[in-house]
Order: structure tokens, then C-alpha cells, then sequence
């Protein structure tokens, strides 16, 4: 899916039209993404406490760096799956580069996206997005392609930086998301996040 972005760090993307722009991997924009400072303040295993179980179908959704996959895959063990999507092969290989000696954990699937499609077929328990829905041009298609992926009551987190994403912003994401058929099931507090856990109708 395409990314848009007025963000230091991003320049015009090449696979989208003249008017877009995409984060694109470079040094600087890794380090902003993949730092122990940032782990220590946004801890994957805790924002994801209580959500993934053994066993599980998750998806990571733009998944970056890699630090929520590497978590997803030790909570979903080795009965689990994860598929970690992302727009950018280099995003991929550093996340895989990663996650390449996590023993005891849930086989991963790299898939890279289109810029206006996921492009993958799933039945998942559970997805998340972390700081990449603000930068989707098309929320309704995104929730609606995230809800033909869950399986009947499975869960979407997703998690927005509250220095990019205004209240009202985050509003219309969540009426973008009701519209898709998704339920509110909680707004979880996070630290400089504004997030909200969806529920897909039965």
C-alpha cells in the first residue's frame, strides 16, 4: 500500500504517483525506528501482553524493523504463524536479518506488499499496525482488506503516534474502521500513542 508521508526523512516514491510520498529505508530513518530507547519506551512485549497466545495466526502490518515480529513470533510459538508485511524489501531483509535466531518461536512469512494492495490471503487471530495507518491514503480499502483477513472475532490493534495524528484524525480512523465492519473493543493507554484494539463482527 502506498505511504505518504511530509516526515523528515522521506522523499517522493518511486512506485507512487508525482503527488505522493514514502518513507523509504535509508540510515536515518532506521535509527529513528530501531534503537533501544525506543524498545525501552515502547516495549513490544508489553503492548502486545494479553493479545497473541500459542498458536495463534498473527499478521504485522508494516512491520519495519522488525521488533513487534521478533515478539509476535515468541508469543505465538512454535504452533503459531506470523506474516509480516511491509512495503519495502530493504524493511524486510533488516527485520528478517533480525528475527533470523529467535528459537522456539513461530515460523515468519515475509511478504512485501503492493503499493495499493496487501496482495496475501489469511485466516489470522490477530493483526497489528503500529505507527503506519496515518500514512495509508485509503483507510477504508486498508480496513477492509485487514477485515477479510481476521477470522469472525479477531483482533486488529492499532497504534498511532499522537505527534503525527491529531484527535480528530484518530476520529476518522475509527469511523473508517466501523465503516469496514470493524467494533471498537478497547482504547488501550500507550505512551505518545493514540490506539485502539478492533474487534471483527462474528
Amino acid at each position: 500500500m502506498a505511504y505518504i508521508s511530509d516526515k523528515p526523512g522521506c522523499k517522493p516514491g518511486r512506485e507512487t504517483a508525482p503527488s505522493e510520498q514514502v518513507c523509504w529505508y535509508n540510515f536515518w530513518h532506521i535509527l529513528m525506528l530501531d534503537n533501544p530507547f525506543r524498545r525501552l519506551l515502547q516495549d513490544p512485549e508489553k503492548i502486545l501482553a494479553g493479545h497473541i497466545r500459542p498458536g495463534m495466526t498473527t499478521i504485522d502490518l508494516g512491520c519495519g524493523p522488525g521488533d513487534f515480529t521478533r515478539a509476535m513470533a515468541t508469543m505465538a510459538g512454535e504452533r503459531g504463524t506470523v506474516i509480516a508485511i511491509d512495503l519495502q524489501k530493504e524493511m524486510l531483509l533488516h527485520a528478517q536479518h533480525k528475527c533470523r535466531n529467535n528459537r522456539s518461536a513461530a515460523p515468519i512469512t515475509w511478504h512485501q506488499c503492493g503499493t495499493d494492495t496487501l496482495g496475501i490471503s489469511a485466516a489470522a487471530d490477530f493483526v497489528l499496525s503500529f505507527y503506519m495507518v496515518h500514512e495509508v491514503p485509503d483507510q477504508g480499502r486498508l480496513f477492509r482488506e485487514v477485515n477479510a483477513l481476521l477470522k469472525p472475532n479477531g483482533k486488529y490493534l492499532v497504534v498511532e503516534p499522537v505527534f503525527h495524528v491529531t484527535d480528530a484524525a484518530f476520529a476518522a480512523t475509527l469511523a473508517a474502521a466501523k465503516q469496514a465492519g470493524f467494533l471498537v473493543a478497547a482504547q488501550p493507554a500507550l505512551s505518545l500513542c493514540r490506539a485502539v484494539l478492533l474487534e471483527k463482527a462474528a
